[in-house]
């Protein structure tokens, strides 16, 4: 149980840290074009909340599941978080398409390994971690998107941040 309170309070203070780098109410980000099929803006808390709840009790779970691999798994659980909060700052503050892709795809890497220990330790952990991996490969596709449409004229490049 004291790893998922751990797990669970890691995974807070990413999605703090996180949530600290979403600046969506820019100019910059208005103006990117967008894919039809990218979401309302009022999806991403409404996912993101429960999938958070998901990440700190599945990797509570993967954590108790190998005790001899505590600190290895944690810093597995500690890497993964790192990219999923690093992700607005690459892609928001650098106002940077591109340099949120290398993110995520450090997180999918990192995500695909998380499933491989929850499978080899807890099948239950692994189920609740797959639908963490699978929303970060529809980010990564919509982050592909994003980059590909505004590559050009300067949209997805990196400008400095408005005041």
């Amino acid at each position: 149980m004291r790893a998922t309170v751990l797990t669970s309070a890691m995974t807070a203070a990413a999605a703090a840290v996180g949530t600290l780098g979403a600046k969506t109410d820019t100019a910059w980000y208005r103006e990117l074009q967008k894919p039809a099929w990218q979401p309302p803006a009022i999806a991403f808390p409404l996912v993101w909340t429960p999938l958070y709840v998901t990440i700190g009790w599945g990797t509570g779970r993967l954590v108790e599941a190998a005790p001899s691999q505590r600190g290895r798994l944690l810093g597995l659980v500690a890497a993964d978080l790192a990219a999923n909060a690093g992700w607005n700052w690459a892609f928001f503050d650098r106002r940077s398409p591109a340099a949120g892709l290398g993110v995520l795809a450090v997180l999918d890497v990192l995500n695909a390994a998380l499933l491989r220990e929850s499978l080899r330790h807890d099948r239950v952990a692994a189920a609740t971690l797959t639908p963490y991996a699978a929303w970060c490969g529809f980010a990564t596709a919509l982050n592909v998107a994003l980059w590909r449409r505004n590559r050009t004229a300067g949209r997805a490049g990196r400008s400095a941040p408005a005041s």
